[in-house]
């Protein structure tokens, strides 16, 4: 009789075992039914955004090449609203703000896009972007470029020269490169370097500019033997009279210079033929009839110069001390 009782207790407890078991059976399974569908869905959700985003950066390229900068601006700036380190999306965020700078004829929203463009490429740069490195680089140099234009000021140069070089140093090469260089070196009074530089693109564009660029550094330095070459062939070849003018009044100046008071005479009175309002041709007389000590006609000259240009600050003086 007890045996009997023994075993139908046994039995029971093993029913209520077999239930336990088939419970936690259930209740796991459904927990990796549960884990497995998130899964699913999380490895969806992750390659649906990969592939938003592979296709947001066909369409940034597609946008790129048409040279539509404005919708590439547009779609950048909302892939960096959902993601801000998105590196592709801040470096095309960057390049269309520069290329929209350059297009606007109002200062303050020029400066706006460069300071946007330079933040952005920075920030890529920062996040060790090696593939584009030297191409950001580059267009960081050209928008420090545009900020000291727009700005008036050449507290930039200096970065206009390292990130220039920096480029130049990873393997890129541009056509323009040379003559930024030429212009920043300058504006920092590196005439040397600036007319290295200016020669090196001399060799790949053949340019009048360039050639009174060079031959204006040649004179700061007082290199006139040097600097004449240049405005003599831009005063026998140009058809551009304002170039024209200007080269001749600096050699004037060379020739004042170099107490050559004929061939200076020469150049201002070349000079007023074609436009007789042309005040710093009116000066350089001034300066020679000073020289000669005929303050009569040099203080004429100068009243002349300031006739046609009431600000000038070397007539000014020069009437102001005699």
């Amino acid at each position: 009789m007890k045996k009997r009782r023994y075993d139908s207790y046994s039995m029971v407890i093993t029913g209520e075992r077999k239930k336990k078991l088939i419970k936690n059976f259930i209740i796991i399974t459904v927990f990796i039914l549960v884990f497995f569908v998130i899964g699913i869905l999380l490895r969806y959700y992750f390659l649906k955004r990969e592939s938003n985003r592979s296709m947001s950066i066909e369409k940034l390229q597609e946008y790129w090449s048409l040279q539509q900068y404005e919708d590439v601006y547009d779609l950048s700036d909302k892939l960096i609203e959902q993601k801000p380190m998105f590196s592709a999306a801040r470096m095309y965020h960057g390049y269309a703000a520069y290329y929209l700078a350059i297009e606007q004829t109002e200062i303050s929203k020029a400066l706006n896009y460069i300071d946007e463009c330079i933040n952005s490429l920075r920030i890529v740069l920062l996040n060790n972007k090696k593939k584009a490195e030297s191409q950001i680089n580059y267009i960081l140099a050209k928008a420090y470029f545009q900020k000291n234009v727009f700005s008036s000021y050449n507290y930039y140069a200096n970065l206009v020269i390292r990130y220039f070089e920096t480029a130049q140093k990873n393997g890129f090469f541009a056509p323009d490169i040379p003559e930024f260089l030429g212009q920043a070196y300058s504006q920092l009074g590196m005439a040397e370097e600036s007319i290295a530089a200016f020669t090196e693109a001399l060799s790949i564009r053949e340019s009048e500019s360039l050639l009174k660029a060079i031959g204006e550094q040649y004179y700061l330095i007082g290199d006139y033997s040097n600097a004449k070459p240049y405005m003599v062939r831009i005063i026998q070849n140009s058809k551009d009279d304002v170039l024209v003018q200007e080269s001749r009044n600096l050699l004037g100046k060379i020739y004042i210079d170099e107490n050559n008071f004929t061939e200076a005479k020469k150049e201002f009175e070349q000079i007023l033929q074609k436009n007789e309002n042309y005040a710093d041709a009116y000066y350089g007389l001034g300066i020679i009839y000073e020289k000669q000590g005929d303050m009569i006609k040099a203080r004429s000259e100068w009243r002349k110069a300031l006739r046609v240009q009431s600000t000038h600050s070397g007539a000014i003086q020069k009437l102001s001390n005699n």
